[in-house]
């Protein structure tokens, strides 16, 4: 997990929604998600950045306060895009091995994995955003995506 903050002033371009900090935002995240590949031509990131925002909005409605949550998704450069979710709970986010028989607690694995180890946590005022950044795999030189 990256420990230096990120910009806190989301750059262009850059989609972002405010939803219920409820399940069923998850799909709604998702089709954000998509339109804002989409637009970029940037559809082959869809598949991984699906599972990360599901991921940071299940965290955030299992673990925030207060009814809403902000979810974001940023152009950083040509070659990464940025997943976030802002909500209103200072709480940190804490990785652990989930046991095989386990149903909960692989998220954050999942997005360390999926983002290569290139996800954080912005403290906030009143609450934090959780991001990951994402490698497009048509980097050259790099079929994988950034590292």
């Amino acid at each position: 997990m990256a420990t230096e903050p990120s910009s806190s002033v989301i750059s262009e371009p850059a989609y972002k929604q405010n939803m219920p900090r409820k399940p069923e935002s998850a799909r709604t995240a998702r089709q954000m998600v998509s339109t804002a590949l989409d637009a970029w031509g940037l559809g082959e990131a869809a598949d991984a950045a699906h599972l990360v925002v599901t991921e940071l909005v299940a965290n955030a409605v299992q673990h925030a306060r207060l009814d809403t949550i902000l979810v974001t998704t940023q152009r950083r450069d040509a070659f990464t895009v940025r997943v976030a979710v802002v909500d209103r709970s200072r709480e940190t986010p804490q990785r652990h091995h989930a046991d095989e028989d386990e149903e909960h607690g692989r998220g954050l694995e999942l997005i360390q994995v999926l983002s290569h180890g290139h996800w954080g946590v912005d403290p906030l005022p009143w609450g934090k955003r959780v991001w990951a950044d994402l490698g497009i795999a048509s980097r050259p030189g790099d079929p994988g995506g950034a590292p």
